[in-house]
């Protein structure tokens, strides 16, 4: 049964003094919206897509059509109006392992080769030797470079670590442009994958520019098995039908919401599975070991992207909660529902479902492009 859509829940008590940027299907195709004031405001006329609207900075919205009030519109994720994923052209990339309870996580795995059952012993084991020194360690440092060092001594040393602690972060691409879905959607696992989890995060939208101009929040849903038994698996762990989803809309950054609130953000998970299970998790921002500001630094590296990007921040969450068998960790359910929220960004809320289960993506660029035409809405 789809979710009904409530603004208070989605983008949280203040999101009508806040400024939005997102997507909404009125009937004849995807249009860019800002949300001002609690209203919505159609901007397909001003810029067909929300990489062109931010590319331009044109935040105003007074040069939309205003469409009505966001909790008056009937918004839904099945019928029309319909809530799609809040961006389009961007560039979906991410960084991993930018949390020292994160990079212990990633060196279990491979250790344990993708076997939960293993993972345990391997934990124990490196807790004992780094849990509270990577903490304190600034990656690239001499600290850092020292306490590399002495793990390499120890035979502790992973691949993982090296972007933990290194001078250079984890970034990969995390989905096709076009393939994310949006708050309520269906999100996939693979459905031979046996051992995996949500990843609750904050994302980015930046423009072409490489400055972001805001924030929302994300499920970077991996596959712990896959990527366990190799890294160059990681392709495989990360890019899935329905595998990555974003927040109802993009909080766009004003005086009242800054840079600084994504570096203070205290961001809360909740799975309940049809079954009874129930999991809570945390992740706490200012544990971060990268600044973001940092992190999209290394993102946009050497890079051009002419329609901006989105950076998932990678979350501080790692799911040790056994679900059926001791010593097994958790795993995801189909028909678990996963809540991911903050104060100020709302709750992003998903099912999870099998990529192959999962509506296909079939709406890609050379769709977007005829559809627009077909508007009249590409100069």
């Amino acid at each position: 049964m789809p979710i009904p859509f409530d603004p208070a829940d989605a983008l949280g008590s203040d999101w009508r003094s806040a400024r939005w940027i997102g997507r909404i299907d009125f009937g004849a195709g995807p249009s860019p919206v800002l949300i001002v004031d609690g209203i919505v405001h159609d901007m397909a006329r001003v810029a067909p897509t929300v990489a062109d609207l931010v590319a331009g900075g044109r935040f105003d919205a007074a040069q939309g059509e205003a469409v009505g009030a966001l909790d008056a519109i009937g918004l839904s994720v099945d019928g029309l109006p319909r809530l799609l994923s809040p961006i389009d052209l961007q560039c979906v990339k991410a960084a991993g392992v930018t949390f020292a309870v994160s990079a212990m996580e990633r060196v279990i795995e491979e250790r344990a080769r993708g076997d939960a059952g293993a993972a345990a012993e391997v934990r124990s084991r490196l807790e004992g030797r780094i849990g509270g020194s990577m903490r304190a360690v600034v990656p690239g440092s001499p600290e850092a470079a020292a306490l590399k060092q002495a793990l390499i001594d120890e035979g502790l040393w992973s691949q993982y670590l090296e972007v933990a602690i290194g001078p250079d972060a984890e970034i990969f691409t995390k989905a096709p442009v076009l393939a994310t879905v949006g708050w309520g959607a269906d999100v996939g696992i693979r459905s031979d994958s046996t051992w995996n989890n949500p990843e609750p995060e904050v994302v980015l939208l930046a423009g072409p520019d490489g400055k972001a101009v805001g924030a929302t929040l994300g499920n970077d849903v991996n596959l712990r098995d896959f990527e366990g038994r190799s890294a160059l698996l990681l392709g495989k762990a990360k890019d899935n039908n329905a595998s990555c989803s974003l927040g109802a809309f993009v909080r766009l950054f004003d005086a009242d919401y800054t840079m600084d609130d994504v570096r203070e953000a205290e961001i809360t998970l909740r799975i309940e599975g049809t079954d009874g299970y129930t999991l809570d998790g945390a992740s706490s921002m200012n544990q971060i070991s990268r600044d973001p500001g940092e992190l999209l630094r290394q993102a946009l590296s050497e890079h051009h992207y002419p329609d901006g990007l989105v950076l998932f921040l990678g979350t501080l969450f790692a799911p040790t909660q056994d679900r059926d068998v001791a010593g097994q960790g958790f795993t995801h359910k189909v028909g678990d529902t996963v809540a991911i929220a903050t104060p100020r960004l709302g709750r992003l809320i998903n099912t999870v479902s099998t990529s192959k289960a999962a509506p296909a993506w079939r709406f890609g660029i050379s769709a977007l492009i005829r559809n627009l035409a077909g508007r009249g809405l590409l100069a």
